[in-house]
């Protein structure tokens, strides 16, 4: 796993938008390297039978990607090329979850959001339908969550999985789906009109 960033779209950004996503990127590494969550991983992928050796890169990356509906990305996989990527929310939806929710909620939700990222992102190497990979990355996010509490991790699983049947949301959260993702495009997040 490594940190890039896209040199041309670094312009786009104020050095201190630029330092801002740096950390968040940082943040989202270690989040992603901690053992718990790797040896999730080993297992994840010997269960599902997904050759570890076809992950040739994960790319944790500092800037925000949109899509032309202006919804955030939360991932990409190249499964040809064996390259992941994993994408930031934007400074603005964090200012504003924060204000609603608390730091320890949003640095929560950060980390979360990414790992069911990465989650969801290494099933498009096995399978190409998108709603087989999110219902098997909503359930396996699931089980790594298990050993938080049983409210903790229902709720931390609302929050990260958007739902189109409507089942259960939070309150502060839609559940409809806006707009269709592309094959290689993960879109995991609150919906919260932010």
């Amino acid at each position: 796993m490594e940190i890039s960033v896209d040199r041309e779209r670094v312009e786009a950004f104020s050095q201190r938008q630029f330092q801002f996503y740096l950390g968040y990127s940082s943040f989202i590494l270690r989040a992603l390297e901690k053992s718990s969550f790797q040896k999730f991983l080993h297992w994840m992928l010997k269960k599902e039978k997904i050759d570890e050796q076809i992950v040739k890169v994960v790319h944790i990356r500092v800037l925000p990607l949109k899509r032309k509906s202006g919804q955030g990305v939360a991932g990409k996989c190249a499964p040809d090329r064996g390259r992941i990527r994993i994408y930031p929310k934007t400074i603005k939806f964090c200012q504003i979850f924060r204000q609603r929710f608390g730091k320890n909620t949003l640095f929560a939700y950060a980390g979360n959001r990414a790992r069911a990222a990465l989650i969801h992102e290494l099933l498009h190497l096995k399978y190409t339908e998108e709603e087989i990979v999110r219902e098997l990355a909503e359930e396996y996010f699931g089980f790594f969550t298990q050993g938080k509490s049983k409210e903790n991790s229902q709720t931390l699983q609302r929050m990260i999985f958007k739902t189109k049947s409507g089942r259960d949301s939070p309150p502060n959260f839609s559940t409809a789906l806006a707009t269709p993702l592309t094959a290689d495009e993960t879109c995991l997040r609150t919906s919260s009109p932010l």
